[in-house]
């Protein structure tokens, strides 16, 4: 292009505007962040593998295996309805205080609710202690909002190709912990067999090791995580807001106002810059906010009643529909998708998502679920004729295998959420708003898709041959991938 044809209107940079040259990862701070978010999938999955032998053992079912489901559910359900009360509000106050005073928070709440699970002897402490750790946890979404600021439009995809590390180390060493150490006096009696202390306790052994784990997180956090939330308020300024704000008003209605020096104008980027402050919970709800919530709530539904069913599945006795696994078990199938899932993620995610784009890879994930769900029943209906053959083991592994799909959804739609965010400055509110939808959705999915279970397999009701649950996570699924066809095929501009 000569400099005759150019104008003020052509694009001098037309190469880099096409193609903007990748921010590196700030590995540092990063590497941090991802090892701060294993506590939360270490807490939440270490209880899977022997929770259905907890709820048999505290004595609440008296004896009746049908309603073990209803009590799974409500376990895990709690915990997501304690933090859909209480996480949009922790992810709005991280815009103002900070990430680091919030996350410090989540990690003590999630260390002291699991030393007090693991000691919890009645139905009512396990109640107490799950509630006690969705309400204290605001990590969830706070930790996305830090990662968000930690990256820009040219690397974000990257990033969240190794946020499953986090989750799929997690998900492998939960389940192992959770299976194998449930109970040691009985599963290594030269050990632990005359521990007095893990007798009385059996579960709390692997409930203490992701505990401890969080306590060393807290220190990693307040030694070496720096705050990426610029300016952020103290606690005292923060009570003194309204005050503030009714002086402005005060200000504003007489007219009486600072006019800015020659040397205290900003230019005019600074200026927006420095105007970026969270915005009020009402000016959020902005289309692009609402479709990317609504489509994070409706994963969230879908992808955790298959979690929730899968370990109750592989627990129940095979002629009520199951499989009649024990926790060691169960712990190997759940940690084996952990492994493969963080493989599959931190190698493929990346590549599939730029080859394919967000929203096709997103609904993928979401329609890998219906196979997945159809495979339950057949995998019984073998189990049955044959008894725990080659052929099933084959089966749950090739249940586990397509079930990897669904995850990849995860990184397309934190990839949504954070493009919808109004501001910066609103990015730990948009994602708090999102994660309160999606602990709603959490809070129902395993008690609905437990208690389902457990309905279906009710020899006096027996829906649908017993497969009633299956049905209405089909229908699920598809009802999901339809609400996806609302989001755009190219991501919202920053």
């Amino acid at each position: 292009m000569s400099p005759r044809n150019a104008d003020e209107e052509t694009p001098l940079l037309a190469h880099e505007q096409r193609k903007k040259k990748q921010t590196p990862i700030p590995w540092a701070q990063f590497s941090i962040v991802l090892f701060l978010q294993l506590a939360e999938p270490l807490t939440s999955q270490v209880i899977y593998p022997f929770t259905p032998d907890l709820i048999r053992n505290v004595g609440i079912t008296h004896g009746d295996e049908t309603k073990v489901g209803h009590y799974v559910g409500m376990l895990q359900s709690l915990f997501f309805a304690t933090q859909a009360l209480t996480v949009l509000h922790w992810s709005r106050i991280s815009d103002h205080v900070g990430r680091k005073p919030v996350i410090l928070t989540g990690l003590a709440g999630l260390s002291i609710s699991m030393y007090c699970f693991g000691l919890s002897r009645t139905f009512w402490g396990l109640v107490l202690s799950r509630c006690l750790n969705g309400a204290l946890n605001g990590n969830i979404g706070v930790i996305k909002s830090m990662m968000a600021e930690l990256t820009d439009s040219t690397n974000i995809a990257r990033a969240y190709a190794y946020m499953p590390i986090a989750w799929s180390t997690g998900g492998t060493l939960g389940p192992i912990i959770g299976g194998m150490l449930s109970r040691p006096a009985e599963r290594f009696p030269n050990i632990f067999g005359h521990n007095e202390f893990l007798i009385k306790y059996p579960y709390f052994l692997p409930c203490a090791v992701p505990a401890t784990f969080t306590v060393i997180a807290w220190l990693v956090t307040f030694f070496f995580l720096q705050e990426t939330v610029k300016s952020p308020k103290s606690i005292g300024r923060m009570f003194r807001l309204r005050e503030s704000k009714e002086n402005l008003t005060y200000q504003n209605v007489t007219g009486i106002q600072r006019q800015p020096t020659q040397q205290s104008v900003p230019t005019k980027g600074k200026l927006a810059e420095e105007k970026e402050e969270p915005l009020p919970l009402h000016e959020l709800m902005t289309p692009r906010v609402l479709v990317s919530a609504a489509n994070y709530a409706f994963l969230a539904i879908v992808d955790i009643a298959l979690r929730a069913v899968h370990p109750l599945f592989l627990s129940t006795p095979i002629e009520l529909g199951g499989l009649g696994l024990p926790p060691h078990f169960i712990g190997v199938v759940l940690s084996g998708f952990g492994i493969l899932n963080g493989i599959f993620q931190i190698f493929f995610f990346a590549k599939i998502h730029d080859r394919f784009g967000t929203k096709n890879v997103f609904i993928v994930g979401l329609a890998a679920t219906m196979p997945v769900f159809a495979m339950f029943p057949f995998i019984n209906w073998v189990a049955r004729a044959e008894g725990l053959s080659l052929l099933v083991w084959a089966l749950v592994a090739g249940q586990v295998i397509i079930s990897i799909l669904t995850s990849l959804s995860y990184g397309c739609i934190f990839i949504y959420i954070t493009a919808s965010s109004p501001n910066k400055a609103s990015i730990g509110a948009t994602n708090g708003l999102c994660q309160m939808t999606v602990s709603v959705m959490r809070a129902i999915g395993p008690a609905g898709a437990n208690s389902l279970f457990a309905l279906s397999i009710d020899p006096a009701r027996h829906y649908l041959g017993g497969h009633l649950v299956y049905y209405v996570l089909e229908v699920l699924a598809f009802v999901s991938i339809c609400v996806a066809l609302l989001l755009p095929k190219q991501v919202w501009a920053s």
